[in-house]
């Protein structure tokens, strides 16, 4: 009875997180953005690629595309020794283009800095401007990114992140879909509390002064999860942050093609979650509680009580699914609400094993231990 009384004590409390994460997210509404700064400025787009052909062509023609002044925009793709056709592909796409494009080619490393965070290192170097958008080679940005994230940058705002999600027909692609968008949700709530959780190294702007008060991703200790690293440095210079949950900075990813990618990658991530303060950490590990309660329940008092705390769970996500989506001007994917939980226990469990077992990730064709 203790321990059903317990458990039940520790669903509760799950459930009030998430209630009260709706709420808050329903109530919400993005602080008003400033017109954009007058006269325009230079802005640097800063894209790292190692070996995207595939993903590169999509990238750029959506830079292309920027409803921003193409003379005022400066993109710099610094190739991290590429052994495929991106360079080739990159300089075609963006041939006869009215801004500047440049390739840099990453042949050494500076400072501290390694792989993706090296890459950028070079490229915020080479940039002329006093701003710095950053994105990845697998991402399409929306017309308004540029002048979306320039509109939040008052005051004292060094950093400015906004919105991801991926995009893809399959089955697998939808999932991850869903899990970015809830996840963002809830790093939004937390955010507006003032508390800094993460930033989207896929979708960033940080201003060249934030950036070189840090001294720069070379002056930075190495982290696979690079974004956060800047994103925590900028703040420990005074900087603020601001985290935008809106159309007009929402990107789209490409999918990652199958799980034990997926794993990789969130693997990665996780240095980042590691990294977070201890109370934001405990926050997150009894959200994760959720599924070994739900067991104990079956085990305690039948499998009907976990199916009962299952089906309430299902559909308090749902209404924050709903909710987050419809913000973004996107329809929710609510069918696929029962699915999302196989894909959250597989996805949990292997990042479990990955932390556990001393088993090494790769990403980007580099091994991390």
């Amino acid at each position: 009875m203790m321990l059903t009384a317990a458990l039940l004590c520790f669903v509760a409390l799950w459930f009030a997180m998430l209630g009260t994460a709706t709420v808050l997210f329903a109530r919400r509404h993005e602080p008003r953005a400033a017109p954009v700064p007058q006269p325009l400025p230079r802005v640097s787009i800063l894209l790292a690629a190692r070996n995207e052909e595939v993903a590169i062509e999509r990238c750029l023609a959506s830079i292309r595309e920027l409803a921003y002044p193409a003379p005022l925009l400066e993109v710099l793709l610094g190739d991290d020794a590429s052994t495929d056709n991106t360079v080739a592909i990159a300089q075609a796409v963006m041939q006869d283009y009215a801004g500047s494009f440049r390739v840099v080619s990453i042949q050494t490393n500076k400072g501290q800095a390694r792989g993706k965070a090296n890459v950028l290192a070079h490229l915020a170097r080479a940039a002329t401007s006093d701003v710095f958008c950053i994105t990845d080679a697998d991402i399409a940005v929306p017309r308004t990114w540029v002048s979306g994230l320039l509109r939040r940058l008052q005051g004292s705002v060094g950093i400015v992140t906004g919105i991801t999600v991926v995009q893809g027909p399959r089955l697998f692609d939808q999932l991850q879909r869903l899990d970015w968008l809830l996840s963002l949700s809830l790093v939004q709530v937390v955010s507006d509390w003032g508390k800094p959780v993460t930033a989207m190294g896929n979708n960033m702007l940080v201003t060249r002064q934030a950036y070189e008060a840090t001294g720069g991703y070379e002056a930075l200790p190495f982290s696979v999860t690079e974004d956060y690293a800047l994103f925590r440095a900028v703040l420990g210079r005074g900087f603020t942050f601001r985290n935008v949950f809106s159309p007009e900075v929402l990107a789209e990813s490409l999918p990652i093609g199958t799980l034990g990618q997926l794993l990789h990658q969130r693997r990665r991530w996780l240095r980042g979650v590691e990294a977070l303060p201890w109370g934001l950490q405990a926050a997150l590990l009894v959200y994760s509680g959720i599924y070994p309660a739900m067991l104990g329940l079956a085990f305690t008092s039948g499998p009907l009580a976990a199916l009962a705390v299952l089906g309430a769970k299902m559909v308090a996500q749902g209404v924050l699914t709903a909710l987050c989506f419809y913000r973004v001007g996107l329809r929710p994917p609510l069918r696929l609400l029962p699915l999302f939980e196989l894909y959250t226990v597989g996805l949990t469990l292997g990042l479990v094993g990955f932390r556990v077992l001393p088993l090494r990730f790769t990403w980007k064709g580099r091994q991390y231990a």
